[in-house]
């Protein structure tokens, strides 16, 4: 092998992963038109101390209100096709779906093609194979491969990764660890995008982009996060949700809910507060119905489970069956300012809201639900960008 001189001059992020850039360079040995330099991709950057970022998308917290605002503006010229751009040409997203979907799998796949790209539908333990997240440990149950693989080699086939864990509904203080998205997104060196866990941050911008076209500026306006009934305890991602967005965007919001257990993560609620702090909204609990329904300008409806009774629900159900009265109907939104309704979806009717609610014109959920593949399209779209 030929030798020469040089010195490391540059280095340079591209698709492929790093390009260093060798300075004085015997031009004899290149090809014409190519440059002196090397290619390092993947984790093998990390291994050698070389800077390297990755934008994930794991909750909002993590993106100031502006940044959000732009992805809900982009999303918006996705819409009404004023923006026709394929971002995604030639590229394309590993989506693991741990648990079941059908808005989400929809928009996304969807949305990628509509982009120009191409989604990978994965179900580890049904069409993939399980995947272990433990470090250190023996790997002799059901799991064939650990995480660190899995995203590796995701990250070398495709441009993005999108991942649905639900909690185990066993033990909240280990599911609050949100341990399998974090995972993927350390070992990842691609974008990782949240499509569920313990939050819910596309269902988040997909309800803010329709109470923003119906209510402009949500600055200061009321908004009333409402616990129903269910037969069964639900994730709190969707609440998680909607209590920071509603609150980083400046709104007067009301957690409502029976009684203290079932408030929220501390986490959650303490996020919330900051956010109201921040900017200019305020965030108040009620377990009183007709107080908090009074003068709001948005419903949201959702189902969860009491924190405190992860992994003995039956102890739960006698205080979850008594009530069934939370159920959002039309007396109660007439209490409000004429609000608009919502609800993530799916939603058992006359369980969660009424046949009347649900019917009704000032019903947004269907929009919602819309807005889910617009919204995902405009933060695909700008992870590929800044990857870029």
């Amino acid at each position: 092998m030929p030798s020469f001189d040089a010195r490391l001059d540059a280095v340079y992020s591209t698709e492929a992963g790093l390009f260093v850039d060798l300075n004085h360079c015997d031009q004899n040995y290149l090809k014409p038109g190519h440059r002196p330099g090397f290619f390092i991709s993947g984790l093998r950057t990390q291994k050698l101390g070389l800077p390297m970022t990755v934008r994930h998308f794991l909750s909002t917290e993590d993106w100031s209100r502006d940044e959000l605002q732009s992805v809900l503006n982009e999303a918006r010229a996705f819409r009404d096709r004023s923006n026709k751009a394929k971002p995604m040409d030639g590229k394309s997203i590993a989506l693991l779906f741990f648990n079941p979907s059908m808005r989400t799998r929809t928009s996304f796949e969807l949305g990628a093609f509509q982009l120009g790209g191409h989604a990978v539908i994965l179900q580890p333990g049904k069409d993939a194979w399980p995947i272990e997240f433990d470090l250190g440990g023996i790997m002799d149950g059901n799991a064939e491969e650990h995480v660190k693989e899995v995203a590796q080699v995701l990250s070398r086939y495709c441009d993005l990764i999108a991942v649905r864990a639900f909690p185990k509904f066993e033990n909240w203080n280990e599911d609050r660890k949100d341990t399998v998205i974090k995972a993927f997104a350390k070992y990842a060196t691609v974008p990782v995008i949240n499509m569920e866990t313990i939050v819910h941050p596309c269902q988040e911008l997909a309800m803010m982009m329709a109470l923003q076209d119906n209510l402009g500026t949500p600055d200061k306006k009321k908004f009333v996060l409402t616990w129903t009934w269910h037969p069964k305890p639900l994730n709190t991602a969707v609440a998680n949700s909607a209590l920071l967005i509603a609150t980083k965007f400046g709104m007067d919001v009301t957690l409502l809910c029976p009684n203290k257990e079932y408030l929220l993560d501390e986490r959650f609620m303490r996020a919330a507060q900051s956010n109201a702090d921040t900017q200019g909204g305020s965030l108040t609990v009620s377990h009183d119905i007709d107080e908090a329904y009074d003068g709001a300008q948005f419903v949201y409806a959702k189902s969860w489970g009491a924190l405190p009774y992860f992994g003995r629900w039956q102890d739960e159900l006698p205080m979850r069956e008594a009530n069934r009265h939370f159920i959002v109907d039309g007396p109660k939104m007439a209490l409000t300012d004429s609000a608009l309704f919502s609800h993530c979806l799916p939603l058992r009717r006359n369980v969660k809201a009424t046949d009347e609610v649900m019917d009704a014109d000032y019903c947004v959920a269907i929009d919602e639900a819309e807005n889910r593949l617009h919204v995902q399209k405009a933060l695909m779209a700008q992870l590929i960008s800044k990857q870029n």
